[in-house]
């Protein structure tokens, strides 16, 4: 062989070697390092806890922070965080809680009783405008503090005995106020790190950037890159450092649901946050294999936004309500296991029973709407439907629209916005109908119902009734159980029939989990503490 062809052959077979060995792919890499690749829904708008109300922000917060009390792995029922144990009155009005002494900051410092006080004080200061205030109207004075009624916060019932001690004062016995504690709105946060990167009572306060993050959960941010990534390692400060198994997490947003399950089958995700309506019955063929359906207490409904001309409109919005088919909907589309909504609360929860009202009539949508003065839709306004690119949001949306023009002659326009501006939209009422939906935040029917209160920091639709406030303060304050029930039964009744918002499905979780993801248990709330996550490699 003469020389000049050593070199073609050398490379060839470098080539021919190099094709034979498969590249790592980030699945492989992150089970041999021990980091964790999880798809998310949307890109977060923001990880401030006191501040962020949707679900990929909380997926990421629950990381970062941990309150005063956690959730067991399996079934999500209370366990200590924070706080190593507590004591609770007879009465169940006051709960004092025993912070451990090694609880740390990211940067050493211990968490305080103090931290807590202050940031609740945070979450209820009205120029934070906190999406969740109306949740801390459980203690005492909280909701007269929130509206500005009563100036001085040493009133609000939660109070720092000494730095390792920390009592809560209620205003009514709340038999699911453990399971509060969990929700970020609770969590504690730095204030001095705050106050360094500005007013820590302000919206867009830069604290959560890397360089200046301070959290006190088992990981910590590392890394921010809207749009493409969101990691966080192991934090050596976490008090159960110890029983962390993985050594990272990395938030991977999706720009919307088929590329999610691109990078799935790249390699590039553990877990996704959903899946393609259309990809459901391919992977279910593969009984061992990723696809995961399990139920999820959220609700998919869209909010309308009752200020908007048309839409000011009870029949208008029961004539909407009544020509959605939901179960062709769940059986045609959505094709995950959903069930069709004809309550806002699911069935089954804490013994509670919705009036379930809602179904398709299509005969008494169109006779209503023209008894609103719009037969066959004439006169009446175009309708935008907005909603974001993640998910199978349009392809819902889609199938809605023509059931509203087919149906209703409804001339409806689906509109895309980035979640980041959806949700800027929704707190300004700057739309007409919008899709949503409502993860229970406890196991109890008040989790869905109070969204919907005047005053709920939640509401988002410009509706306010006073009966429905009043029937769910009375039960608040009604210690027999059947009693109680039958008030948020005739509650729900009056939103049913008021309608400004409109049921469609309620969930089930349908995702795709890599088999060498570890402690991801089924949960009716879809919580899953990333402490007791692990990763193993498939055999």
């Amino acid at each position: 062989m003469r020389r000049p062809f050593l070199p073609w052959l050398l490379c060839l077979l470098l080539g021919l070697a190099a094709g034979c060995l498969r590249r790592e792919s980030p699945v492989d890499q992150g089970v041999r390092e021990r980091i964790l690749h999880r798809g998310l829904a949307a890109d977060p708008a923001e990880i401030d806890p006191h501040v962020i109300s949707g679900l990929p922000e909380i997926n990421v917060a629950t990381a970062l922070f941990e309150g005063l009390v956690a959730e067991d792995p399996a079934d999500l029922h209370p366990v200590p965080g924070v706080a190593e144990r507590w004591d609770a009155s007879a009465d169940g009005l006051t709960y004092t809680f025993h912070l451990r002494a090694d609880a740390r900051w990211s940067n050493g410092e211990p968490v305080t009783a103090a931290d807590f006080v202050r940031s609740i004080r945070r979450v209820l200061s009205p120029t934070l405008g906190a999406d969740y205030a109306t949740m801390l109207y459980v203690l005492l004075n909280a909701e007269a503090y929130h509206k500005g009624i009563q100036a001085d916060f040493a009133h609000v019932g939660v109070q720092a005995l000494d730095p390792r001690t920390l009592r809560f004062t209620l205003e009514h016995p709340a038999p699911y106020f453990l399971s509060l504690l969990t929700h970020p709105a609770w969590f504690p946060v730095h204030l001095p790190t705050l106050e360094r990167a500005g007013p820590p009572e302000q919206r867009g306060n830069p604290w959560t950037r890397p360089a200046t993050f301070v959290g006190n959960g088992p990981f910590v941010l590392t890394d921010w890159r809207p749009g493409e990534l969101l990691a966080a390692v192991k934090s050596p400060t976490y008090w159960d450092a110890a029983a962390v198994r993985l050594a990272a997490i990395h938030f991977h947003p999706a720009a919307d649901v088929d590329s999610e399950e691109r990078a799935y089958r790249a390699g590039q995700l553990h877990l996704t946050e959903s899946l393609p309506v259309g990809k459901v019955d391919t992977y279910r063929r593969d009984a061992a294999g990723p696809l995961q359906i399990s139920p999820f207490l959220d609700t998919y409904f869209y909010r309308l936004n009752t200020t908007r001309p048309g839409l000011g409109n009870v029949q208008v919005r029961q004539a909407l309500a009544l020509a959605i088919d939901r179960a062709a909907l769940v059986e045609k589309v959505t094709r995950g296991g959903q069930q069709p909504a004809r309550s806002f609360t699911p069935p089954g929860l804490a013994g509670y029973a919705p009036p379930a009202s809602l179904d398709r009539d299509y005969t008494r949508a169109r006779a209503l709407l023209a008894a609103a003065g719009y037969p066959g839709g004439r006169g009446l306004p175009p309708l935008e439907i907005t909603i974001n690119s993640s998910g199978n949001h349009r392809v819902i949306a889609e199938a809605i629209q023509e059931m509203w023009r087919r149906e209703l002659g409804v001339d409806v326009r689906v509109n895309n916005m980035e979640q980041a501006s959806l949700l800027a939209s929704r707190r300004t009422l700057d739309y007409q109908i919008m899709r949503a939906d409502w993860a229970g935040d406890y196991l109890d029917p008040t989790t869905f119902l109070k969204v919907f209160t005047s005053d709920s920091s939640n509401n988002h639709t410009g509706w306010k009734n006073g009966e429905y406030d009043r029937l769910l303060y009375a039960a608040d304050r009604t210690a027999d159980p059947a009693a109680r029930l039958a008030l948020l039964q005739r509650a729900e009744a009056l939103l049913l029939h008021e309608v400004p918002i409109i049921p469609i499905y309620h969930f089930t979780t349908v995702r795709l989990v890599h088999p060498s993801v570890r402690g991801w248990h089924h949960t009716l709330l879809d919580r899953h503490p990333y402490k007791h996550v692990w990763l193993e490699p498939v055999p």
